[in-house]
């Protein structure tokens, strides 16, 4: 899930687009992420009601995280139809990532974590046009690339910039700089 580049003595690591996606893809990935992370493991009933999320929402989530590679069940103490649950060594990093991006949310905490917001937001890097960024995100479709830039600018992440100089007139999103820190939390 990692992209590794090392520049002299230091590495730098950063997320894919397409692995922020598939970690988006559930809504409660980053918070049970960093949950599992703060307690180092935690059982099934101890995360919903911690998170305050359904017992199928979880299930459908800590699934997904299962197949993407970033937790295991561990059988644990107890009960055997109530695992405990643990980071794997590629989920610890990508959970240290989710802990320093909820601390960095506020008020854009509900908007932020939607499927496409995030992806989005890394991807504007720089000023793109509407069609370049569609190109970068696979899988997106036009209706939700603009519903998620639509949420984002009213948040204030997001600035959309006509360009009607020229003909004909061009539009281009860019990162706001209160969107720099949720960017810098995940790459």
């Amino acid at each position: 899930m990692d992209v590794v580049r090392t520049c002299f003595y230091t590495k730098y690591s950063s997320m894919s687009i397409p692995d922020l996606i598939a970690l988006f893809h559930h809504r409660w990935a980053a918070p049970v992420l960093a949950e599992l992370e703060r307690q180092k493991g935690s059982r099934f009933a101890a995360l919903a009601g911690i998170l305050g999320l359904s017992r199928a929402s979880l299930r459908r989530t800590l699934d997904a995280l299962i197949e993407l590679g970033l937790v295991t069940p561990n059988p644990g103490y107890g009960h055997p139809l109530r695992p405990e649950y643990t980071l794997t060594p590629r989920g610890a990093r990508v959970a240290a990532r989710c802990r320093r991006l909820l601390a960095v949310l506020g008020d854009e905490r509900e908007i932020a974590l939607r499927k496409w917001s995030l992806p989005v937001l890394i991807a504007l890097r720089h000023a793109v046009r509407f069609s370049e960024l569609r190109d970068e995100l696979p899988g997106i479709t036009p209706r939700a690339l603009a519903l998620a830039l639509k949420d984002l600018q009213a948040v204030g992440l997001v600035e959309r910039r006509v360009d009607e100089g020229a003909y004909p007139p061009t539009v281009a999103y860019t990162a706001t700089p209160a969107a720099r820190p949720l960017q810098r939390a995940l790459i």
